[in-house]
């Protein structure tokens, strides 16, 4: 993976902007005009992360965003829109974005949520709690190889973001404890401040990908007034 940036913004002051501000923050960038220049560049090279708009030419951002993931690309996103409904703000994160940052922003303010993905993203775990003997995890017909940050079920390979991977090590490593959505946001995300109901929307993809039954989870379960529960 290379440390370059990919900025989707069709608004040239704007992408202009950004790009030289991580340039001064020592961030090398490249820009992509539209949906499907972005989708090109985003397939073709490794970033570091992106920062997607949402309201783009060709391809809407969250269109954008759909299709990096069917193709198993988990690169950090963060989502930069005009749009502050909570309707794209949940559409972005269960997509898999990592973070959404509603316009006019705060330009320090952007800088620091860019630097928090990029370092979580680096970090092999961000929990505290160490691995328990041995490099793997495993419930159900579910392994976890924390070395090689490789999940498969049964015998598939299940591509996860890394917040995804983070919050479901997290959970392995703590069954049958019961965790508020603030104690998961702490502890996973690395961070006291921001919207809890985040970790809702992770918890909802890690039940598409690992229950028989998503709306009747048998894993990652909810109690009710309290958080989420993990049953191996």
């Amino acid at each position: 993976m290379t440390d370059r940036i990919l900025i989707v913004e069709d608004d040239e002051a704007i992408a202009t902007g950004l790009a030289l501000n991580l340039k001064l923050a020592g961030r090398a960038t490249s820009i992509a005009r539209d949906g499907e220049d972005a989708i090109a560049q985003a397939l073709e090279e490794d970033f570091a992360l992106i920062l997607l708009d949402i309201n783009l030419p060709k391809k809407h951002g969250l269109e954008v965003l759909a299709t990096l993931r069917a193709a198993d690309n988990v690169v950090p996103v963060i989502v930069v829109s005009a749009r502050d409904g909570e309707f794209d703000k949940v559409a972005a994160l269960r997509l898999g974005a990592d973070d959404y940052v509603t316009k006019p922003f705060a330009l320090a303010e952007l800088l620091a949520r860019i630097e928090a993905v990029l370092r979580r993203s680096q970090q092999v775990t961000s929990t505290p709690v160490e691995a328990p003997l041995g490099d793997e995890l495993s419930f159900g017909d579910v392994s976890i190889d924390l070395a090689q940050r490789l999940v498969t079920r049964g015998a598939c390979t299940v591509k996860l973001t890394h917040l995804e991977f983070e919050l479901l090590v997290f959970f392995a490593r703590h069954p049958k404890q019961v965790f508020s959505r603030s104690q998961l946001f702490s502890l996973v995300w690395g961070q006291s401040a921001g919207s809890v109901r985040t970790v809702d929307n992770f918890v909802g993809q890690l039940r598409k990908r690992f229950e028989a039954d998503p709306e009747k989870p048998e894993h990652f379960v909810t109690v009710r007034g309290s958080g989420y529960r993990f049953d191996p």
